[in-house]
């Protein structure tokens, strides 16, 4: 079971964009996969549709199980919801004396039966946040093309570094250039330093595409709303990469 974190500090770089169309794309072939929603803005289940009621944060509380807060949303895809409901766990966590960066580890310590666990994290760097990369194995870290997001990456990097410390199984898995635009100079500008910073870490970009924006208005991931999109070829590339290990 590979699990992997979305995640900037960053918010608008297609963080969640980019786990709920690459957990569907793994659904898709086949690998039974599952969302995780760290953020309060459940942002996950409402771009799939999903109905959420018991999600994370009634699991950290204690107040649901792992069975029940597991929801099917489509075939071999599963959500664990996020919402506002989070802000409290986050103020429990806090309070916590003792091993406060592995509450997410022990709740979620009996998972079973997935190929794939993705989590979808707050743009922020908080306790949730920094519970997120000490439960999973490696972190892909989405970034635009942007000269904002470019300069928060190095930052970023850095914080990460601090958690490997402790975590030294946790591994950097690669860099997503979202919202890349072959007409626009800067795109290309700033992919150049991207690759230039962080040589074999930068994962082919993800094309700028309206379809993309449209398709949670929908309730639909990329592959139902424009499966001959732009959006949708990128992702699809993506989730193969992620099922061959790279």
């Amino acid at each position: 079971m590979r699990k992997i974190a979305f995640t900037n500090a960053k918010g608008g770089v297609a963080k969640t964009t980019t786990c709920v169309n690459v957990g569907a794309g793994l659904a898709l072939a086949g690998y039974r996969t599952l969302l995780v929603d760290c953020d309060t803005q459940a942002q996950v289940t409402k771009s799939l549709g999903v109905q959420a009621g018991e999600g994370l944060a009634e699991l950290v509380q204690g107040d649901a199980s792992l069975g029940d807060v597991q929801i099917e949303a489509r075939e071999n895809l599963f959500v664990i919801a996020g919402g506002g409901a989070l802000s409290g766990a986050k103020r429990l966590i806090s309070r916590r004396d003792m091993r406060s960066e592995l509450v997410l580890s022990e709740v979620l310590e009996d998972l079973r039966g997935y190929d794939f666990v993705l989590l979808d994290t707050a743009p922020s760097w908080d306790v949730l946040s920094v519970n997120c990369l000490f439960y999973v194995e490696e972190i892909l870290i989405p970034v635009s093309m942007e000269v904002l997001a470019l300069q928060g990456v190095g930052d970023f990097l850095a914080r990460v570094k601090e958690v490997q410390q402790y975590r030294g199984n946790l591994t950097v898995g690669g860099i997503i250039p979202t919202f890349y635009d072959g007409r626009v100079k800067k795109s290309a500008e700033i992919l150049e330093q991207l690759e230039r910073y962080f040589p074999g870490a930068v994962l082919p970009a993800i094309r700028y595409n309206t379809r993309l924006s449209e398709a949670p208005g929908f309730g639909q991931h990329i592959f139902e709303y424009a499966k001959r999109s732009n959006g949708a070829a990128d992702y699809a590339r993506l989730a193969q990469r992620l099922a061959k290990g790279v």
